[in-house]
């Protein structure tokens, strides 16, 4: 099972060229399994407020067409999720990575990454 984050999302959906081959071949291989959080439908809402990411159909709806067309399924950020992400070690500052991180320990997934930050995490397996 893989859970990828909100850069892995993206690139997956619009720009294949900035997966690694490494993610690449791993998503392929695990199609049937592919998950992301539903914290990465609020970060892809904030950058695209913010004019840091243009898409081509209001943020809910891209999201919601970019999951149904690559199978991918959305986990809820749950209270246990939360509370969790709170007590992981402070190495990464993001709250949204650390929802991905908390998520992908409490559901024993790897997550695709590019983030180098995400991987100091001993308990993360990250495939990049």
């Amino acid at each position: 099972m893989l859970l990828l984050d909100t850069c892995a999302l993206l690139w997956l959906a619009s720009d294949q060229k900035k997966l690694s081959l490494t993610a690449k071949n791993e998503i392929i291989k695990n199609a049937q399994e592919l998950f992301v959080s539903a914290i990465s439908a609020f970060e892809i809402a904030v950058k695209s407020r913010s004019g840091k990411l243009r898409l081509p159909l209001l943020p809910l709806d891209w999201f919601s067409e970019a999951l149904d067309f690559h199978g991918i399924r959305e986990i809820p950020v749950t209270s246990s999720i939360a509370v969790f992400s709170v007590q992981l070690p402070l190495l990464h500052n993001d709250p949204c990575d650390r929802i991905i991180i908390a998520t992908a320990q409490l559901k024993s997934m790897k997550i695709v990454t590019s983030d180098k930050l995400i991987s100091d995490y001993n308990q993360a397996s990250v495939i990049w």
